[in-house]
């Protein structure tokens, strides 16, 4: 099980990420509101402004402070090291 550092020491398991979506489109805003009001929210970003949100296969919603771009890398990262461990 992989581990993806999303933020001030905070980790999600890289298989249980559906999406990972910018808060700034409407669509995002509105998940992101139903899921506070179901109490389905994790926010991850101590504070600071929201750039990413990460959305599980358990329908948890993750606001980190960590780019979309930068989480999605370190998730392909992870991606090329399961494929290198696997040929070996």
């Amino acid at each position: 099980m992989k581990f993806i550092n999303i933020g001030f020491g905070n980790m999600v398991s890289a298989g249980r990420i559906v999406a990972i979506a910018s808060p700034d489109s409407e669509p995002i805003k509105r998940l992101v509101r139903d899921a506070k009001e179901d109490g389905r929210v994790i926010d991850v970003s101590c504070g600071r402004r929201t750039r990413s949100v990460i959305i599980t296969d358990s329908e948890h919603v993750i606001l980190s402070a960590i780019q979309t771009e930068t989480i999605t890398n370190r998730l392909s990262d992870d991606t090329v090291d399961d494929g290198e461990e696997e040929e070996e």
